[in-house]
């Protein structure tokens, strides 16, 4: 049902049951009264009118009280604590805070990197100096001192871990209490897990049975110093590399799982997956961090690569700490996300469900360079309290018969601003490129905001764009409809917001559907209103 027809059908109740004063007769008529004079008749209009007045003044009443109900349910409903934000008290070595060309290759020696890695880490860090931030963002913070933060952080492990056995069990408890069990014999057997914990690697699962099937899935710091012809080909802190060779289909979902857990410390991983000619591969990733009053930085950065015919589906459930309900602490997760499609009829697809970090930046993007080849962006960011999220994708057309498809979700709550901003470009070669584009925007409350910034550059007269947009809030009038058939408030708040977001739900993988359903449960509870 449409929002406009569910508001109509919601209002009627509400006015065929209210009486009207300018219409007695009609009143006196529906209370049963007889009419055998004209005093009679004066004195049972007198008193259907007391009563009409009284009903009315019961409603008003009534409605107020509803109201009160339905702005406590929905605060109820999004006030839930974080149950991710404890923190582990296991052993860790940590750098000097600041960055500097020092930092670099301190860094660079602690992971024993070579010679080509530190000159390209060093070359990155010189174009950072000549950068400046960008301001354009709808995004509110305090400037950033990048000297205050930490750029690496470990568990003390020993060099070499032949077995889990050896990991400190702190570090596999944190874990486990996230539900994310590092024991093979406990996990699902079609995941495969990359474990980081601030600036490292953990542990890396199912290594062995990816391998029969020709996958490479270890840390990045591994594969520089294992795979390094690859690295170099397709090219911070610790990260994921996953290969996929030509004609393989990976046997089982891939994931990394990131937690911040030292108070100074920023994460700053590098994610890298190649796809060659018609391999696939499903890639999962997840992250959580400890409740602390101060903000932390999150800067990723995330490169798909995809061969002919090839195809990656990379899905995030971003749950990172968003401070408490003062707007105080919280993650600033600030991360690059690109893919190249370069061969003819590759795909990239980008699922998110964004509900955690006090401030979200990030915009997933893909390169459609082939011919036939296709993007897609699927997306949902949930924000409360006072977080701010300015997130959405960029579809670049260059190759012939390029689609893409971005469908965008938005749920903004309490004091937060929630925004989609979006690229879609079509370059003079792109002929009969194509794209549709759907930014939705659900508020709860009155004092959230949303915003939507499509920005479309179309070159090529053969391309067909298509945008549309709407904007809709959960009020009295819904959540009346829900409970004259039986549906408490909160029932109704999550069948509602389930319903909007189901586009997006339905292209996460199995693997991820209940967490990010008792995850917006989570989030919501609590926040209507």
């Amino acid at each position: 049902m449409s929002s406009s027809s569910l508001f109509s059908v919601c209002r009627l109740p509400l006015q065929t049951s209210e009486p009207s004063r300018r219409r007695p007769q009609k009143l006196w008529i529906g209370f049963g009264i007889p009419s055998s004079s004209s005093s009679s008749r004066r004195f049972n209009q007198r008193s259907c009118q007391i009563r009409a007045e009284a009903l009315q003044t019961d409603l008003s009443s009534s409605k107020s009280s509803e109201s009160a109900e339905d702005e406590d349910a929905i605060q109820k409903f999004l006030k839930r604590d974080y149950k991710w934000g404890f923190t582990s008290d296991f052993e860790s070595f940590s750098i000097p805070k600041g960055l500097s060309e020092e930092t670099v290759r301190s860094i660079a020696a602690i992971k024993g990197e070579p010679d080509w890695m530190l000159e390209f880490r060093l070359s990155a860090f010189r174009r950072f100096l000549r950068m400046r931030e960008p301001q354009w963002s709808d995004n509110r913070y305090s400037p950033i001192n990048f000297q205050e933060m930490c750029y690496y952080s470990a568990p003390k492990l020993k060099p070499k871990l032949n077995s889990l056995d050896e990991v400190d069990p702190k570090i596999l408890e944190t874990f486990e209490r996230l539900g994310v069990p590092l024991n093979e014999q406990k996990r699902l057997s079609n995941v495969a897990v990359d474990a980081v914990i601030d600036s490292t690697s953990i542990a890396t699962t199912h290594r062995e049975t990816l391998a029969k099937a020709g996958v490479i899935f270890c840390s990045i710091s591994e594969a520089i110093k294992e795979y390094p012809d690859l690295v170099k080909k397709y090219l911070g802190s610790d990260g994921s590399f996953c290969y996929i060779p030509k004609d393989t289909v990976s046997p089982m979902e891939i994931s990394t799982y990131f937690r911040i857990n030292d108070r100074e410390t920023g994460q700053f991983e590098r994610t890298l997956i190649v796809a060659e000619e018609r391999s696939f591969v499903s890639y999962l990733e997840g992250c959580t961090a400890p409740s602390y009053d101060k903000n932390q930085l999150h800067a990723a950065v995330v490169e798909l690569y995809c061969a002919e015919g090839a195809e990656i589906k990379y899905s995030t459930v971003q749950n990172w700490y968003a401070g408490d309900e003062e707007g105080n602490g919280g993650i600033y997760n600030f991360v690059t996300k690109r893919g190249l499609c370069d061969g003819d009829g590759s795909k990239i697809s980008w699922t998110q469900v964004e509900t955690g970090s006090a401030i979200t930046w990030k915009y997933p993007s893909v390169i459609l360079k082939g011919n036939n080849t296709i993007g897609e962006f699927y997306s949902v960011a949930l924000t409360k309290d006072y977080q701010q999220a300015d997130t959405g994708t960029k579809m670049i057309h260059v190759g012939h018969n390029s689609r893409s498809r971005i469908v965008s979700k938005g749920i903004s709550a309490g004091k937060s601003r929630n925004c989609y901003r979006g690229l879609v470009q079509i370059s003079p070669n792109a002929e009969n490129a194509r794209n549709f584009s759907q930014c939705d925007s659900m508020l709860i409350g009155d004092t959230a905001a949303a915003n939507t910034y499509p920005y479309i550059q179309v070159k090529n007269p053969s391309a067909r764009v298509e945008h549309e947009a709407s904007t809709s809030k959960i009020g009295e009038d819904q959540l009346f409809y829900f409970q004259q058939r039986g549906i408490d408030h909160e029932q109704a708040v999550a069948a509602m917001i389930g319903g909007f977001c189901r586009d997006v739900f339905e292209k996460l993988p199995l693997e991820f559907a209940s967490e990010v359903s008792a995850l917006m449960n989570l989030k919501l509870e609590g926040s209507v209103g």
